[in-house]
This record gives C-alpha cells, sequence and structure tokens, in this order.
C-alpha cells in the first residue's frame, strides 16, 4: 500500500529561517527518485536546488512561485510505493490522495529515503528522468481493487468563504498572487466568475474587473464633468496622488538591509582617507602581465594587488583584523585572514571570501576571487562562500566614483574602500606631472583601535600602491 510523506523546507544551514520559491522543478503527478532536486528557492544568502528525500509520485505543492515559507513548512507531498498516479490529482496548494499500493521491496527502498536534507549532502543516487503518470484510459473494466481511503493533508493556502454570487462558499481561488493583486485593486472576488477549470478565478479574470472598474470610474468622470457647475466659479478638481510602490525587503535585499542597520546601531565607525600615485603600481601590473615564459602565468587584476596589500597590511596591523564580543566585552584578535570583496551581481550586493588569504599571493588570489565573482554572477554562491570573513575590500570605483565612506560588513572590524583610477594632476619628483591617482579609504571599529592605528594601517597600503616594491619585505 502507497505511503503518502510530507516533504518539509529543510534547515539549509547558516541561520536561514525562510526561503522564497523561485521555481518549481516537478509537478503533481510526476515521479521523482530519491534525492532529486523538486524546488529552487532563493534564500538570503544564494539560490539553491533543494532535494526531496523521498522517491516516488508527487501528490501535492505547497506555495506558488515567489513566496516564502518558512523552515519547516509543508514543500511537497510525495506517494512512495505508488505505480501510478492518482486518480484525481488535486491542485498545487490543496491536499492529496493517497496513491495505489505497490510491491514490498519497492515501498522499502523508496520509504528509505536520505534522512535530513542539507544542500549539498545527501544519499547520492542518481536522478531518475522526470516523467508525467497519466491515468489509464477506459477500456475493458478490469477486476475491482480495494479503496485506500485518501489521508487528508494540511491545504497550503486557505481558501477565503463568502458569498459566491448570490450563494455561500468557498472563493475558487488558488494563487495568493491573484489575491494580493484583487486587494490591491479592492476587486471583490465573490462577484467573479472565473474563466478557469471548475470556475477557478485566474488572473485574467482580476485583470479584466480592474480594467472594468477602471472605464467606470473615467465614464462617470466624464459624466460629472458633463453636469452644469453649481457654484458660480468653476472648482478645480484635485488629481488623485499616484500610490506609492511598496517593495518587500526579502532575500538578498533583506538580509543586506539587516546586517547594514545592525552594523550602524552596534559599531561605531570612523573613516579617513587619502589620495595615492597608483602610476607605479599600474605599471608594476602591466609588467607582470606582459611576461612570458618561466616568469608568465595568468593576468593579474588590480583588485588582487589590492588584497595583496592588504594581507601585508594586516600583518602590521593585527588590530583591524578582528570582531567585538559584546557579550564578554572582549576584543578577539583573529589568526587568520579570510578577504571578503564586495560584489555587485542582478540579485543584489554580495561579499564572497577568499579562505586563507594571508596564505595565498597576488596570482593564488586572482584566482579565487575570479572564480567566486563568476559564481556570484551565475547566483551559485552557496551560503558557506558568504561568511566568516574578518576584512572586507570594497572596490567602488568600478563605478565610477572616487570616494566613499563605506559601512563595516559586521561583525567584522574594518573595510577598505578603494575609488576609481584616474588621471589627474600630480607633484612628482618636484614638477607638476599627470598621475594615476585614487583615493584610498578606511571605516574602522573605533573599539579595536585608534586613528593612530587606523593611519598607520592606511598610510602603509598607500606606500605600497605608489611604491610597490615595498612589498618585497613581506614576500
Amino acid at each position: 500500500m502507497a505511503q503518502v510523506l510530507e516533504f518539509k523546507l529543510p534547515d539549509l544551514g547558516e541561520g536561514l529561517t525562510e526561503a522564497e520559491i523561485v521555481r518549481w522543478l516537478v509537478e503533481v503527478g510526476d515521479v521523482v527518485a530519491i534525492d532529486q532536486p523538486v524546488v529552487e528557492v532563493e534564500t538570503a544568502k544564494a539560490m539553491v536546488e533543494v532535494p526531496c528525500p523521498y522517491g516516488g509520485v508527487v501528490t501535492a505543492r505547497f506555495g506558488e512561485e515567489g513566496s516564502e515559507l518558512p523552515v519547516g513548512a509543508p514543500l511537497l507531498t510525495v506517494a512512495v510505493g505508488a505505480t501510478e498516479a492518482p486518480a484525481s490529482p488535486a491542485p498545487s496548494t490543496s491536499s492529496a490522495s493517497g496513491a495505489s499500493s505497490a510491491g514490498a521491496p519497492a515501498a522499502e527502498e523508496s520509504s528509505a529515503g536520505s534522512g535530513n536534507v542539507l544542500v549539498g549532502y545527501g544519499t547520492g543516487a542518481p536522478a531518475a528522468r522526470r516523467r508525467r503518470i497519466r491515468p489509464e484510459r477506459v477500456g475493458t473494466p478490469a477486476a475491482p481493487a480495494p479503496v485506500v481511503e485518501p489521508e487528508p493533508v494540511p491545504v497550503a493556502v486557505p481558501a477565503a468563504t463568502g458569498e459566491v454570487n448570490g450563494q455561500q462558499g468557498p472563493v475558487a481561488v488558488v494563487s495568493p498572487l491573484v489575491r494580493r493583486l484583487a486587494r490591491q485593486h479592492e476587486i471583490d472576488l465573490r462577484r467573479l466568475t472565473g474563466s478557469g477549470p471548475d470556475g477557478l478565478i485566474l488572473r485574467a479574470d482580476v485583470d479584466s474587473a480592474i480594467r472594468e472598474a477602471e472605464e467606470a470610474a473615467r465614464a462617470q468622470t466624464r459624466t460629472a464633468a458633463a453636469e452644469p457647475a453649481v457654484a458660480e466659479a468653476p472648482t478645480a478638481v484635485a488629481a488623485a496622488p499616484a500610490a506609492a510602490e511598496r517593495i518587500p525587503l526579502r532575500g538578498v535585499r533583506g538580509a543586506v538591509a539587516d546586517k547594514l542597520s545592525r552594523s550602524r546601531s552596534e559599531i561605531p565607525d570612523a573613516t579617513c582617507w587619502v589620495d595615492a600615485d597608483a602610476t607605479e603600481l599600474m605599471a608594476a601590473r602591466a609588467a607582470m602581465n606582459a611576461a612570458s615564459g618561466p616568469s608568465g602565468g595568468p593576468k593579474v587584476s588590480v583588485l588582487a594587488l589590492l588584497a595583496r596589500i592588504c594581507t601585508a597590511a594586516l600583518a602590521r596591523y593585527p588590530e583591524l583584523n578582528s570582531t567585538v564580543d559584546t557579550a564578554a566585552r572582549e576584543i578577539v584578535r583573529l589568526p587568520g585572514v579570510h578577504l571578503g570583496f564586495a560584489a555587485q551581481t542582478e540579485r543584489g550586493l554580495v561579499v564572497p571570501v577568499v579562505r586563507d588569504a594571508h596564505t595565498r599571493n597576488a596570482e593564488s588570489i586572482g584566482a579565487e576571487i575570479a572564480r567566486l565573482t563568476e559564481l556570484a554572477r551565475t547566483g551559485k554562491l552557496s551560503p558557506a562562500q558568504l561568511i566568516g570573513g574578518t576584512f572586507t575590500l570594497n572596490n567602488y570605483g568600478v563605478f565610477g566614483v572616487d570616494g566613499s565612506t563605506p559601512i563595516i560588513n559586521h561583525p567584522e572590524a574594518a573595510m577598505l574602500g578603494v575609488g576609481r583610477i584616474m588621471p589627474k594632476p600630480w607633484v612628482h619628483n618636484g614638477e607638476l606631472a599627470v598621475r594615476q591617482v585614487v583615493q584610498l579609504s578606511l571605516t574602522f571599529d573605533h573599539r579595536v583601535c585608534d586613528g593612530g592605528t587606523a593611519g598607520g594601517f592606511l598610510r602603509y597600503v598607500a606606500d605600497c600602491v605608489e611604491q610597490p616594491a615595498v612589498l618585497l619585505r613581506t614576500l
């Protein structure tokens, strides 16, 4: 006998409490294998595919694309051991019936599952190709089979009840997006007749009702304007103010908002900055990238060189590679440098972390930055690649700006900001010349050090930018 199992949104780790459904990878009636990805979700840190620990037939899905679910909420139900889809599959957000029975070996194999699911872990069973199980066509009557009473499953989206076209009953709306659209435009769903299957109210029905309401409002306005004015002087009718757009703070945008707000409220930060002549650094980079033969190698970016300068500066000023334990009232100096760098993506601002940057040279750091940047661009960064940073490098010069006062990436103690490198007039060797100039800014937690330490760090970074040979002391 088939057993209907409920798969709940698992704990994806790193303190995440909710996720947004981006795309369903299966439909009701599909056959899934153990550890086959069934849904793509977006958390506050990354976009991941969630594998199902059960193998069988999908009998119900909970949640529409674009909706948020808390950890532990039902995602879908699977009929384990079923050989065919339920006779009357329910919609994706409604409860599902149990499936027909199957052989004991198949049931035992499918019900084994993979236990608690964490992204990137599982039993490693190969994923079967997805296929839709369709009910058999009506033909010669078969021998009657024992009827299995359906086991009720909680409904994900409760249906509102009220008078529907003069009768009491549930409002035939499944999509929460349709309900939200109707609320925004004050459309009474109980007075609509759905054009979908079994009278289901679709978005097209709500859009049509909105257009009719707008046309009725315009007609009423024209009628009122045609009537003779009662007052001696006509009174101008004030135009209704446009409704403000409300954008939910969730996903990456919500995580950024929470972290920056916490940083501003907890960290007493200060910023110092300096202009530096980067002409020699740019020349050194050009020489590195032009080398061929045994001394040649992958191209080295300016960001990689600046990252290497940061690790050398943190070795001299370890106070800035620390964090503050507010509960214990202690400054915790960290033994290694895990260097984060700010990356702007279509999903928003993310900060991938280069692990053990203090043990890497400029070439190794550049290769890791390139790898993480590509993962960020494609939305494939894992949560583990976005946490654990001890110091952040922020290159806002790519946006064409010279300076900034960045907000510290909590719970770190400092962030170095780098503006654009551009030709400017500069006094060099006692003469006015056009040089490649960059503005550097350091925002630091004033609890971990004073201005002398912060100024010393920034000055050392500027000296390395102006005279890259200074780095030879630490290589």
